[in-house]
């Protein structure tokens, strides 16, 4: 008796092959340390060290190896934002500044921004940098003086003169900023509005009149609730702290993932040696997950 062995070919299509490329995949996130007062700002220098703010204790950390916890900066004007290019960790200071710190040398506190037809900021909160060196910032009313000194909640651009420009006015309070990897869309996160904007760059400092990039998924009972900071991989799929989590979105806006956790997060990095994993700074912790994603690198 002969056995015959039929071969079944089976046909997978490419695209079914593509969206499972596409997914976002995450563990489960930990609790790297606790115990602050408000955590924002995370940051990884490209090697071993992960700064972040509490912006209450006026004070930057850094973690580093062990989670080996230190003091970067007290006094540090309510820090909140801050992003590492190059040799620099950039700050936003809710105090009405935008500085950076030569890193490797604390003292080397170096004005970019501090005021604006001679008047202070806000409350400077967010911050990205382009690769000209060039900064965009918010400056919304959180922390602001009353009444606010520039009147109007506004997005920022100062170029590597520091001539400084004013090139959004129109959103409330816009809160996280970050560009596309290719740096041809700036997107801003207002906590005030659900929606997500997006503009073209049409030169740096120059953008188009914008669109809405995503909304973000409402937690039951609300209709408005917005985000505050964000993110982006490689890939260009944007990563928005929210009420209900990180939020994840696909460069064509579309939701891919709603990343939970204990508190309510404030901002997100990537970080770890391998650039995969999401550092989240969320009120009263930090946290760490690991993605099958790898975060884009912001540099000259």
């Amino acid at each position: 008796m002969r056995t015959v062995l039929l071969a079944v070919l089976v046909i997978i299509p490419v695209s079914a092959l593509m969206a499972d490329e596409q997914k976002i995949s995450v563990g489960t996130p930990e609790v790297v340390r606790t115990g602050f007062q408000f955590l924002e700002g995370p940051a990884w220098d490209g090697k071993d060290t992960l700064y972040f703010t509490d912006v209450p204790a006026q004070c930057i950390y850094r973690i580093t190896g062990k989670n080996d916890l230190s003091k970067f900066r007290d006094e540090s004007g309510h820090s909140n934002g801050l992003l590492k290019w190059g040799d620099y960790l950039y700050a936003c200071e809710m105090d009405g500044q935008v500085v950076r710190y030569k890193l490797g040398d604390v003292k080397t506190r170096e004005v970019i921004a501090g005021q604006y037809q001679g008047k202070r900021f806000n409350a400077c909160n967010d911050l990205v940098v382009d690769k000209q060196g060039g900064v965009y910032f918010t400056d919304p009313e959180y922390g602001a003086p009353k009444p606010w000194p520039q009147k109007v909640r506004s997005v920022y651009h100062v170029a590597p003169n520091k001539e400084v420009t004013r090139i959004v006015e129109e959103l409330p309070n816009p809160n996280g900023i970050l560009l596309s990897p290719d740096e041809k869309t700036l997107y801003v996160i207002p906590s005030g509005q659900s929606e997500v904007m997006a503009y073209n760059v049409l030169s740096p400092g120059k953008l188009d009149k914008g669109r809405v990039f995503a909304s973000l998924k409402q937690p039951e009972g609300k209709k408005n609730s917005g985000g505050d900071g964000g993110t982006v991989d490689k890939d260009g799929n944007i990563y928005v702290t929210s009420d209900l989590g990180v939020q994840v979105f696909s460069p064509a806006g579309k939701l891919m993932e709603v990343i939970s956790l204990p508190e309510v997060p404030a901002n997100v990095t990537f970080g770890g040696p391998d650039n995969k994993s999401l550092y989240m700074t969320a009120r009263t912790s930090l946290y760490r997950v690991a993605t099958n994603r790898v975060g884009h690198v912001f540099g000259p």
